[in-house]
C-alpha cells in the first residue's frame, strides 16, 4: 500500500530504538490506549526491545462491550421478526451462555456488514422486519453511526432501530489513572479517536494527574516515535499533549463529525467489561431519537449478567496483569474457545499475545 512501508522502515526503526535505549534513565511504564496499537507493539516485539514497559489498556471495543449489553443483543437477535446487523468482530464475542456466531448458526437471522448504511439499506429492502444494528466501538465509529440514524430518520423507517453501546476514551483513562494501585506513567492516545475529536480533551487530563499523553498513529514508527516523545517528557519532567500522528490529526479534530454525535447521542454512564461503572463513559441515544433505541423498542433494559470468574479480562484491560497471568490462557481459554472478549477480537490484548505465541 502506498505510504505504508515508509513508516514501517527496518533501518528508521532501529534508529529509534536505539534513541529510545539512550534517552531513558529508567524503566518508565507507558499505556497504550488502543488495541491497534498493542497488536503491531505485540507482533513486532517492540514491547520486548525497548527499556519501558509498555501496559497494555482498555483500547479494544469489542473487548469492553459489557456483558449485559452482549446479552441483550442476544436477545433481540434470537427473535424471529428481527433481522441483526453487526460487525462481524462482535459475532465470536462470548455472552452469558452463547454468542451472535452459534445464534446465527441455529437460524438466527444476523447480518455481517461493514458499514451502518448497510443496515438502513436493508431496512429499506425489508419492510416486514424489524432490523436492528448493534452500535459499537469509540469516538471512532461513533460518528458513522450517527449519520445512519439520521439517514432513517430521514426516510421514516419505522422498522430501524440501533442498539448503542458507545464508549469514550477520556473517562477511561481517567478512571486507570485514579485506580489505586495505578502504574502509568505515560499515555499514547489513539490517533483515530483524536482524527475525530482533537487532542483539547485530553490537556486536562495531562495536567491534573502530572501524565504525559502523546497523540500516536499505528505503524512501528508512529509507536517508536510516540514512545521517544513521551519517554522525552518524563526524563524532562514535562505533562503535555503532544500530537505525533500530525498527518492525521489535528487539535480541534473533526468539527463535521463532532456535531453528528452531539445532535444524535448524549453522554451517559457506562459499565466496561471486566472493569465495572465508568461515570460519563458512554454514548446513548438522545431522549428526541428514544423510538430508534432497540434496548427500549425490545425492552431488554433488565438483563443483567456475571463475568466467568475464570476470566482475568478486566485486568487485563487495565494493565494491572498480562494474559499469561492469567491459568485459563492458552489452556481454556483460546480464539477457538474464548472465555472473555480479549481473546476473541482482532484488537484484543490476549489474542495478541497468543497470536505472537507468547507463554507464561
Amino acid at each position: 500500500m502506498k505510504y505504508l512501508a515508509e513508516y514501517r522502515d527496518p533501518v528508521l526503526a532501529r534508529r529509534l530504538v536505539h534513541e529510545v535505549c539512550a534517552t531513558a534513565t529508567q524503566r518508565w511504564s507507558i499505556m497504550e490506549v488502543c488495541g491497534g496499537q498493542t497488536h503491531t507493539l505485540v507482533r513486532q516485539g517492540i514491547d520486548e526491545v525497548l527499556p519501558v514497559r509498555m501496559i497494555h489498556g482498555p483500547g479494544c471495543p469489542v473487548c469492553v462491550t459489557s456483558l449485559e449489553v452482549l446479552d441483550r443483543a442476544l436477545a433481540i437477535a434470537a427473535r424471529p421478526d428481527v433481522t441483526f446487523v453487526s460487525y462481524g468482530d462482535m459475532l465470536r464475542v462470548p455472552g452469558s451462555s452463547t454468542d451472535l456466531l452459534a445464534l446465527k448458526a441455529r437460524g438466527a437471522d444476523i447480518r455481517i456488514v461493514y458499514s451502518p448504511v448497510d443496515a438502513v439499506r436493508l431496512a429499506v429492502a425489508n419492510p416486514d422486519r424489524q432490523v436492528v444494528f448493534f452500535a459499537v466501538g469509540f469516538e471512532t465509529t461513533a460518528p458513522a453511526n450517527a449519520m445512519a440514524l439520521l439517514e432513517a430518520v430521514r426516510r421514516g423507517l419505522e422498522n430501524f432501530s440501533m442498539l448503542a453501546s458507545h464508549v469514550l476514551v477520556p473517562p477511561a483513562m481517567t478512571a486507570v489513572l485514579e485506580a489505586p494501585d495505578c502504574q502509568v506513567q505515560g499515555f499514547l492516545a489513539a490517533g483515530h479517536v483524536c482524527a475525530v475529536m482533537g487532542w483539547a480533551q485530553y490537556e486536562p487530563i495531562a495536567a491534573k494527574y502530572a501524565v504525559p499523553i502523546v497523540v500516536t498513529g499505528f505503524e512501528p514508527l508512529d509507536l517508536l516515535e510516540g514512545i521517544l516523545m513521551t519517554v522525552r517528557q518524563l526524563e524532562q519532567g514535562r505533562a503535555e499533549v503532544e500530537n505525533q500522528y500530525a498527518r492525521a490529526v489535528r487539535r480541534d479534530g473533526n468539527r463535521p463529525a463532532q456535531l453528528a454525535l452531539e445532535r444524535v447521542f448524549e453522554v451517559t454512564d457506562r459499565t466496561w467489561r471486566g472493569i465495572g461503572a465508568i461515570p460519563a463513559s458512554g454514548l446513548r441515544l438522545a431522549d428526541e431519537f428514544a423510538a430508534y433505541d432497540a434496548e427500549l423498542r425490545f425492552d431488554v433494559g433488565d438483563i443483567v449478567a456475571a463475568e466467568n470468574p475464570l476470566c482475568i479480562a478486566g485486568e487485563v484491560l487495565q494493565g494491572t496483569k498480562n494474559p499469561t497471568d492469567c491459568a485459563a490462557y492458552g489452556r481454556i481459554c483460546t480464539p477457538r474457545s474464548p472465555l472473555g472478549a480479549p481473546m476473541v477480537s482482532s484488537e484484543g490484548t490476549c489474542a495478541a499475545f497468543h497470536r505472537a505465541g507468547r507463554t507464561a
